[in-house]
């Protein structure tokens, strides 16, 4: 038995659910601490990325990911969880204590979710030209906001507008030598030899009339492989919190995964569309302040026309720090 009361098997399984989670890049920016009846989830900062992120927000969406799908699986394996996220003001690496609760029966849709973690991927293919149903886009809007963000699909009149900004955004990162480093740095040609990064079969093909502005990733991959026709009538959608501290950027991450699971299970795959996202004076031009809307993703979804292949991931005894915290409280 772990020091959770959890057998052993069950809680490596989580951990293992937990680093199966996007990240930006594929940084995989997190570290994992079991203690007596919970488990930390830290911020690993030698994985934040200078250049596109000098704020860490990406790096804390990524972590907060991570911790739903801990979330999820403890539940799928009969274990209620509560979160605390940045509990401690004297640790600011400490993002969030998943405390684990008595044993139970397994929650339905945990179950669900927690099948899918293996199959979510990214997918910068096409999709197919099919709307998604309004019961399933619903269910989308109602998995954000459980996690207290909103969901807002962006029409016809408006997707013109975030495409433009999107493609000045990806036109203004490429722009910036220290960008296409970074970048570089993180993608490779081959994933022999890497757990993490973004290796050349996670590529896609371009759009043949370049439309979509899907993230450029050939300064370390080399060329896309060759150019396609894209779905007409792309479908993005906008992920709002209602603040943008750093509790927030985590709370984006659960809720951008528990989206992206709910999607999985709904047969629609997911490309992130974050460079609008990671220019902040782009961001302010889609924050509505009245309402306290701030975005922090755009996610494009759709019917896949061919599977996505998964990135490769860390050994989980890269992950876990043996200095176990205290008992919650």
């Amino acid at each position: 038995m772990s020091e959770t009361g959890v057998p052993d098997e069950v809680v490596t399984a989580c951990l293992r659910a937990a680093a199966a989670a996007p990240s930006v890049h594929n940084t995989q920016p997190w570290l994992f601490r079991v203690g007596v009846d919970a488990v930390d989830v830290l911020v690993d900062r030698s994985r934040r990325l200078a250049v596109l992120d000098p704020d860490g927000r990406e790096m804390l969406v990524s972590i907060g990911a991570a911790v739903f799908n801990l979330r999820v699986a403890f539940g799928a394996a009969g274990r209620r969880t509560s979160v605390r996220r940045m509990p401690d003001d004297a640790d600011p690496d400490l993002a969030a204590r998943v405390t684990i609760g008595a044993a139970g029966r397994p929650a339905r849709a945990a179950q669900a979710l927690a099948a899918a973690v293996p199959g979510r991927h990214t997918n910068r293919r096409p999709f197919a030209d099919r709307r998604v149903p309004f019961v399933t886009m619903e269910e989308l809007r109602g998995a954000a906001a459980m996690e207290g963000a909103s969901l807002v699909e962006i029409g016809p009149e408006l997707r013109d507008g975030v495409l433009a900004l999107t493609r000045t955004a990806e036109t203004r990162l490429r722009s910036d030598p220290a960008y296409r480093a970074e970048l570089a740095a993180w993608t490779t040609a081959s994933s022999v030899g890497r757990d993490d990064g973004l290796p050349r079969h996670v590529i896609g093909p371009r759009g043949r009339d370049g439309a979509l502005p899907l993230r450029d990733l050939g300064t370390g991959l080399g060329p896309s492989a060759g150019a396609v026709e894209f779905e007409s009538d792309p479908i993005l959608l906008l992920l709002f919190t209602p603040g943008d501290t750093p509790e927030h950027w985590i709370r984006a991450g659960e809720a951008l995964e528990r989206v992206w699971l709910t999607a999985t299970v709904r047969g629609l795959a997911v490309t992130p569309m974050s460079q609008l996202t990671e220019i902040s004076a782009m961001r302010d031009l889609l924050t509505d302040s009245a309402a306290h809307s701030v975005p922090q993703t755009v996610l494009r979804i759709g019917y896949p026309l061919w599977p996505a292949m998964a990135s490769p991931r860390r050994p989980l005894a890269e992950l876990v720090v043996t200095n176990p915290p205290p008992a919650s409280r």
